[in-house]
Formats: structure tokens, C-alpha cells, sequence
């Protein structure tokens, strides 16, 4: 892990790094490292997106520490002509109202192949600057990534999830037994309500909640 720069605000430490070719930050606070949250950020956004800081600002002002990296072909990392030929699919099935989602399915499962390893290896770093217990926040995308991380990684103890199909991740989901917050969006236009439920169905956690909040999928 190298850090490339440090700066400290309000409280605040945030630090941006490299671990091997990903880049990432890590937000702690400035009385001292709490327990480590790693973050996942939504499709076609970035690790210090508003819904990263503003998340993490939640979590740091209760002692948390917070990292999140940048996904494969997202913020500080180059696309790859893979990556726009599934934007730019992407982007026509939304302008001709075709289902997105079987290809949002498939070419988060491609990211999740990468950034899993990336996350797993980061975390190996993280360790050593700040103390465990580590849990894991991710929506969407960050689902899409944090379903088979937190399936691989026995070193996540707490999950929060949600918004995404479950064609990918059911068998997965499956296998996690950790405490686990489940959001969706209730008049989701792109997510059926009967697939969310049913991903949230197929967690193994005796702990798990699932929260359901009016509106469409933004």
C-alpha cells in the first residue's frame, strides 16, 4: 500500500492510496482508527462520489474508519473497450426502454471477478493501519461486488446490501451467514419487487432486516 497524500479536516483524516495498480481512500478519524468499514460505490460513479462521503461521514462521526475503492474501469481507472461496449449497451437499452437489467447482471459479474481480489488484498493493508472488526456497505453495483466478497472474505462480520437482481448472486448469498441490512427501493423500475425479495430470501443470515423505501430505483 502506498499512501499518495494525507490532508485532515473537520476532524477527519482522509488519505488516498494505491494498493499494487488501485487506487482507494481511507477516511479515518482524527482521535484515532476505529473499526473498518470498506465501501462499494454505484455504477458509473467513484470512490468519493456524494454517496460514499456522504456514508461515511455518517460512520466516521461513530468511530468508524471507512475505505473504499475504485471498481474496475470507474473514477481513477481506465475503461477498456469491454467496459464502453457494456456502457454504451447499457445506455441504448435505457433510451429504447429495453430491460437493463441482464446486462447490468452481466457486466457486474465481469467487474466482481476483478475488483473481489482487489478488495480481498486491500483489506490485507487496511489491517495493519486500522483494527478490525470490518464490515461491508454497498448498494447496486456495491452489491453487485459485495455479495461474493462478503461470501469469500470470513474476515466481514456485517453486511449492508441491496438493489440488485438476484439471478448472479442467489447461490452466493446462499453461503453468507453474517448480520445483513437488505435496502430496496419499493416502486423500482428497474429491479422487480419479487426479485429483490427474493435475493433478500436467499441469505443464509438468522440475523437479517429488510428495509423497503417508497420511490423508484435513483
Amino acid at each position: 500500500m502506498y499512501f499518495a497524500s494525507e490532508t485532515s479536516t473537520d476532524g477527519v483524516v482522509e488519505r488516498d492510496f494505491t494498493v499494487g495498480a488501485v487506487p482507494g481512500v481511507l477516511w479515518t478519524p482524527a482521535a484515532g482508527a476505529g473499526p473498518l468499514v470498506l465501501m462499494g460505490h454505484g455504477g458509473g460513479t467513484h470512490k468519493k462520489a456524494p454517496a460514499m462521503t456522504g456514508r461515511a461521514q455518517l460512520l466516521l462521526a461513530a468511530g468508524f474508519s471507512v475505505a473504499v475503492l475504485d471498481a474496475p474501469g470507474h473514477g481513477d481507472r481506465p475503461r477498456t473497450a469491454d467496459d464502453d461496449r457494456e456502457i454504451a449497451a447499457m445506455q441504448q437499452a435505457m433510451a429504447t426502454g429495453e430491460p437493463v437489467g441482464p446486462i447490468v447482471v452481466r457486466y457486474n459479474g465481469l467487474l466482481a471477478e476483478q475488483a473481489v481480489p482487489e478488495y480481498r488484498v486491500a483489506l490485507d493493508a487496511l489491517l495493519e493501519e486500522v483494527p478490525g472488526p470490518v464490515g461491508y456497505y454497498g448498494i447496486n453495483m456495491g452489491t453487485a461486488i459485495g455479495v461474493p466478497l462478503v461470501a469469500a472474505e470470513p474476515r466481514i462480520t456485517a453486511a449492508v446490501l441491496g438493489q440488485f437482481w438476484p439471478e448472479s448472486l442467489v447461490e452466493l448469498a446462499k453461503q453468507i451467514t453474517v448480520p445483513i441490512e437488505f435496502d430496496i427501493q419499493w416502486d423500482d423500475e428497474h429491479i422487480p419487487r419479487e426479485s429483490a425479495l427474493a435475493l433478500f430470501d436467499a441469505f443464509a443470515s438468522p440475523e437479517k432486516t429488510l428495509h423497503a423505501n417508497a420511490g423508484k430505483h435513483k
